[in-house]
């Protein structure tokens, strides 16, 4: 019996698509290819500056938001104060026979029923005992798996010829931004609230990425911080999204195995609880639109939120956005957290450095409260040369939270120093207040470019009488505008040509193309998502007019070209429609 033949699907047919157009590949193929790395061709590389784009004119441009840029190299201090060296760690087991190495957790997602959440929170143990009872082999070779380790997914490297100046490749650009906090914070002219946001590369040596640009080892985050004062967490922006509805899963529904989307708006779900801050439930309404603008439905993404075993070590609540993909069903685009004060709190141990801001107060307060003073005759002999620094750094701890460690603890971590209660004293103290220091609280929108990239692909991706069409929305389209003459002779392509430079002028991105017939390099065009073709024929040569066709519709309209540079500025800013550029016209 002849075999069934299968039909790929959307992942399978936009990866060669990718390929063979110029969207994205993966790196170094001349060498055998290395998984986790993409290179993005002239296409991709434009879709993907103009889906940043649309993101900076959101946040930066709307809103305000400060944009900064810091290295991607960062000395190893930072992520030992931020914690990502003790909690950035996944479980990998290794094949005994082609010794390929695999996420421990994702086999049992991929080859059982065992869920996400679940396969997150098991102990190496219990991932080595589900493995054994599950019967999973390597899906490589079909050997056998060693035991479970835990395994660092930072790329560590040193700086300069010092091996002990040990460093990482940032896993989050959001670090960047903490550590700079003091000086952004002058820049931001000392008000909260205020935002910071930072565009570029970030690594994670993932263990075995192999769902194309939805894992990656290097890959484009946005990472956005956004600072207020914990006392007054209003958000002036509410009213203005506080009606638009989120598609929520949430934690309460997902402990009891359910993932029922419960639908309502910003301003119910801040009101019932379900979102804790304000300023996250906006940011996730502004992230919805952002997806909608990408031409993804509101019925194809949801807002899920983590589990308190799922979610990062730094964050007391977070939702994942996710859109659902043909392939891999729901993945996330963006995430969306409260960090609180942990980031600010954990710099400000770890380097001595004082992150609180000062606000004054209305009217002077009177009020008792703790004070710690060191003893330096036992600081002294206990810290040496480091006892003046450990001194420094208690007057900007919290009196309250030393205490309550003390009386639990017997002692207080104070970054690398133990603290005992023989070194300080602890009183009681009235005092008048005219302002009070305090850390700010952090929520965070987090978003992926490569995945928001791929999601765009696939769902721009359609097909129209046997053609493939790539319905990109009109401000993101790699090309704009392809500019053809009907054939390659009697001056047209000249015209052409010169038509082409009168746009470029204008900031248009442009491509001309004459290879076949006009019915062809439409096709061409319509692949790669250009959304409009404009056309020089002989009637140009007499009236100066060109065709202007359509890529989704095919429908063409006759335009002046003395009226193209300024109908089409309004066309690609959404100020007008394909109609309004000129009157119909029929091949």
């Amino acid at each position: 019996m002849p075999q069934e033949t299968k039909t790929p699907d959307k992942f399978t047919i936009i990866n060669e698509l990718a390929r063979r157009r110029g969207f994205f590949w993966q790196s170094y193929e001349i060498y055998g290819g290395a998984a986790g790395f993409p290179t993005y061709g002239p296409l991709g590389a434009k879709l993907k500056q103009n889906i940043e784009r649309k993101l900076r004119e959101l946040f930066v441009t709307r809103l305000g938001i400060l944009e900064m840029e810091s290295p991607v190299v960062t000395p190893g201090r930072v992520f030992e104060a931020s914690g990502h060296i003790d909690h950035f760690k996944e479980p990998m087991v290794e094949c005994q026979k082609c010794k390929k190495r695999f996420r421990a957790d994702h086999l049992l997602e991929e080859f059982t029923k065992i869920s996400e959440s679940e396969a997150e929170k098991m102990s190496l143990n219990e991932l080595k005992a589900a493995i054994k009872k599950h019967e999973i082999r390597c899906p490589e070779c079909g050997g056998a798996f060693g035991e479970p380790k835990l395994f660092l997914t930072m790329f560590q490297t040193t700086i300069g010829p010092y091996s002990e100046a040990i460093a990482y490749g940032r896993p989050e650009a959001a670090q960047g931004i903490f550590v700079e906090f003091k000086r952004l914070y002058e820049i931001a002219r000392e008000k909260l609230p205020f935002g910071v946001l930072q565009t570029g590369h970030a690594l994670r040596n993932e263990i075995s990425p192999r769902q194309g640009l939805i894992r990656l080892r290097e890959f484009t985050i946005t990472d956005l911080e956004f600072f207020y004062d914990p006392e007054e967490p209003d958000c002036y922006l509410l009213k203005d999204v506080e009606n638009e509805k989120l598609r929520l899963v949430l934690a309460e529904n997902r402990l009891r195995n359910s993932e029922k989307i419960v639908e309502m708006t910003v301003k119910k779900a801040l009101g019932k609880g379900y979102i804790k801050a304000e300023w996250q439930a906006v940011f996730m309404a502004y992230a919805k639109k952002l997806l909608i603008d990408l031409n993804v439905p509101a019925e194809k993404q949801r807002f899920i939120e983590k589990l308190p075993w799922e979610r990062a070590h730094y964050s007391l609540q977070t939702f994942d956005q996710q859109a659902y993909v043909e392939r891999w069903g729901w993945v996330e685009v963006s995430g969306h957290a409260c960090r609180a004060d942990y980031d600010l709190k954990r710099h400000m141990e770890f380097s001595g450095e004082d992150m609180r801001v000062y606000k004054e107060c209305e009217k002077p307060i009177e009020k008792e409260q703790l004070k710690i003073n060191p003893i330096m005759s036992k600081l002294g002999p206990a810290f040496k040369n480091e006892a003046a620094n450990v001194a420094q750094m208690l007057s900007k701890t919290n009196p309250e939270e030393v205490e309550a460690s003390i009386r639990k603890k017997g002692f207080y971590k104070l970054g690398k120093y133990k603290i005992l209660p023989e070194h300080i004293e602890i009183k009681h103290e009235k005092t008048v207040e005219h302002g009070r220091r305090f850390i700010p609280y952090v929520v965070e929108p987090s978003l992926g470019s490569d995945r928001l990239l791929y999601v765009a692909l696939e769902y721009a991706y359609k097909r129209k009488k046997d053609r493939a069409i790539l319905s990109f929305p009109r401000d993101i389209a790699p090309l704009q505008l392809g500019v053809y003459p009907l054939v390659s002779k009697d001056g047209l392509p000249a015209k052409t040509l010169e038509l082409k430079e009168l746009l470029a002028d204008e900031g248009f991105v442009t491509e001309y193309d004459e290879a076949g017939s006009i019915g062809r390099r439409y096709a061409r065009a319509d692949e790669i998502g250009i959304p409009l073709g404009i056309t020089v024929d002989y009637e140009t040569l007499n009236d100066n007019t060109v065709t202007v066709r359509d890529r989704d519709s095919w429908k063409q309209v006759r335009s002046p070209i003395s009226d193209l540079p300024t109908l089409l500025h309004k066309y690609f800013r959404w100020k007008v429609n394909f109609d309004d550029l000129g009157k119909p016209f029929k091949s």
